[in-house]
């Protein structure tokens, strides 16, 4: 039985999983935006907002707490020094999913999830 038991699946064992969902939240924070299932954006969704909210304490102790999920450390810095200071006016909700529809292979549904400050226009001009 899986009581008590929170999160999906995703058709992977539990390290595969916590790996996966770590490198999606690293990607989402270096690029700002990535394309995924609707499935695996609800996921991440939760584990990036819990990032970015030890970012802002910006403490030996939440670093360290972050570089369990994300092992890069250049991600790390990048989250500490540049996303958590432009989220530092929100309480919570740093990340959004946006629908895109069926993917055309096998009809999975395809979203964006972002962060809330990404801005398309600056990222495309390389700002």
């Amino acid at each position: 039985m899986r009581h008590g038991r929170k999160g999906r699946k995703l058709g992977r064992d539990f390290q595969h999983r916590k790996a996966m969902l770590g490198t999606m939240a690293g990607q989402v924070i270096t690029h700002g935006r990535i394309k995924t299932t609707e499935e695996k954006a609800k996921e991440v969704r939760s584990l990036v907002d819990k990032l970015v909210t030890k970012a802002k304490k910006d403490d030996l102790h939440a670093r360290r707490e972050v570089v369990k999920v994300i092992k890069d450390k250049t991600i790390v810095r990048h989250l500490f020094e540049e996303v958590a200071p432009a989220l530092n006016d929100r309480d919570s909700g740093y990340t959004r999913i946006l629908k895109l529809g069926p993917r055309p292979g096998d009809g999975a549904s395809s979203v964006y999830i972002q962060l809330v400050n990404y801005d398309a226009v600056a990222v495309a001009e390389g700002a």
